[in-house]
């Protein structure tokens, strides 16, 4: 019965195991061998030096890891602060604010970058009216949709409907007769929350706090249609490589493909080592 049982498990698995070997371990291992590929054939560890050890690349890895870090912060607060919401709604509040970020969480890339130039381009509609009514023209002040900034804006947009739904079901951990206890027992809420609400939480912060930088290390289509591919960040970089006009460059763009792929999963790493070690503290 138990040899029939596993007999049945593997093969209803079987498809699953096939697929995922021919689009994800198959592709992975011919990037990794890319990435060790000469121009000419032979094994280099040119591509890599230069990736490593080249000002140009190192500040796209920069460039990176900073708008990373910032709009998963920011997201993660705001998510929070919208998810804790939710959770204190009513019933009914609550599903329609559910349907609203479900939508949103997909609206993101190419339609995104169009929303945001509408919005705040240099002809889009809050341009426009602080131009009209203040007579302030924003992009004289420095700031530009199509840069840094502008680009911030736009990853902590999507940043937050995936952060609010990651966190609304931590906090139905957090018990109303706790929080009724911890008060007649003398406690003020900013006490509550230190001492009982955010330990409960903090797993959950810190597991959506990783996906949110892995979501943001790999975005790459908002990126190029805000910036048209020139700001310096390493998935537009290695997009340049592969389709470029200017230069075509497969075997670097898969060094590149291999250190971003070991920065988010480092990131992921280094996040449940934190998480594992918050939970050995038994706090």
């Amino acid at each position: 019965m138990k040899r029939k049982s596993l007999l049945l498990c593997v093969l209803l698995l079987l498809p699953s195991i096939l697929f995922l070997f021919a689009f994800e371990v198959l592709p992975a291992l011919n990037l990794l061998a890319s990435s060790f590929t000469g121009k000419e054939g032979g094994f280099t560890l040119e591509h890599y030096q230069k990736v490593l050890f080249s000002k140009f690349y190192i500040q796209s890895m920069k460039n990176s890891l900073v708008l990373s870090l910032f709009s998963s912060f920011v997201g993660l607060l705001i998510g929070t602060l919208t998810a804790y919401g939710m959770f204190r709604s009513g019933e009914n509040v609550r599903k329609w604010i559910t349907t609203f970020i479900s939508i949103t969480v997909n609206f993101a890339g190419v339609p995104l970058a169009f929303a945001f130039m509408v919005i705040l381009g240099s002809n889009g509609i809050v341009t426009i009216l602080f131009s009209r009514l203040f007579g302030i023209n924003i992009y004289d002040t420095g700031f530009t949709l199509y840069g840094s900034v502008g680009l911030s804006l736009a990853y902590v947009y999507f940043q937050i409907p995936l952060a609010t739904l990651l966190m609304f079901p931590a906090f139905f951990a957090i018990r109303k007769e706790w929080e009724e206890a911890a008060l007649i027992l003398g406690a003020g809420p900013a006490q509550f929350w230190w001492k009982i609400g955010l330990p409960l939480i903090t797993p959950a912060l810190l597991g959506t706090a990783g996906i949110l930088f892995a979501n943001a290390m790999g975005a790459y289509a908002t990126a190029y249609a805000l910036t048209t591919g020139i700001f310096n960040i390493l998935p537009l970089r290695l997009s340049r490589l592969i389709a470029g006009e200017v230069s075509y460059e497969p075997q670097l763009a898969s060094a590149i493909a291999i250190i971003l792929a070991f920065i988010m999963i480092g990131g992921l790493w280094l996040n449940q080592w934190m998480l594992k070690r918050y939970k050995g503290t038994g706090a």
